[in-house]
């Protein structure tokens, strides 16, 4: 039962926030790149293309990166069982790993970007989102622990 009411809503807080700035990221990197080559992008069409890309990744990139966060997680809780001291830089770099893995792997098995917004300094970005999730499941883990 403590999955239940305890993991679970804290992974999905983490892939929530996650899952949201690699999407933000990835929506900024695109018009950053139009307006780069002159289109003038206005702020209601920069936050109509985030809210829509929001909800457009949501069923692939976002599952994507929930089953990414899931195995690092998992593997992460298993190592921190081991060294609690450093708990905290581990679920960091479990949430980079876990974008650089999915990124790197689609990208050289099927030699695309399946997200635009991961080309060139955007892939950073990407690995910054996961660290970023990674750091809310650590701080939040830490927070509802249960008390001994």
């Amino acid at each position: 039962m403590p999955f239940l009411t305890r993991v679970l809503p804290i992974f999905l807080v983490s892939w929530l926030l996650t899952f949201t700035l690699a999407s933000l990221f990835h929506s900024q990197y695109v018009v950053n790149q139009l307006v780069n080559v002159g289109i003038v992008v206005s702020l209601s069409d920069r936050i109509n293309l985030t809210l829509d890309d929001w909800l457009g990744l949501l069923p692939t990139y976002g599952a994507i990166i929930a089953i990414a966060l899931a195995i690092a997680f998992l593997v992460t809780a298993k190592l921190t069982k081991k060294v609690k001291h450093y708990s905290m830089a581990l679920f960091i770099a479990a949430g980079i790993t876990a974008f650089a893995v999915v990124l790197v792997a689609i990208e050289s098995i099927m030699n695309i970007h399946i997200i635009a917004g991961a080309r060139g300094w955007g892939f950073y970005l990407q690995l910054l989102a996961g660290a970023l999730g990674g750091l809310l499941f650590a701080l939040l883990t830490k927070a509802l622990a249960p008390k001994q």
